[in-house]
């Protein structure tokens, strides 16, 4: 089974990116993905970002991976 996480783009260059979720950072590539910018949330599968986030509907998937946490 694979999984595909959404994080925050935070740094852009030369088609690639570094994009963080919950103190984790990643260097991932953006070259199949157009017009994505820093601050962008993105779903990132196998080390390339494969789809753009509604921030909102980010905000919300991140929400319930923090609901799974172990306490």
């Amino acid at each position: 089974m694979c999984l595909a996480i959404p994080m925050k783009l935070i740094e852009v260059k030369k088609g690639e990116g570094i994009v963080e979720t919950n103190g984790v950072k990643r260097k991932v590539d953006l070259s199949l993905l157009k017009d994505v910018k820093e601050g962008d949330y993105i779903i990132i599968h196998a080390g390339f970002a494969i789809e753009k986030l509604d921030p909102d509907y980010a905000k919300e998937i991140e929400d319930i991976w923090k609901e799974l946490e172990p306490i």
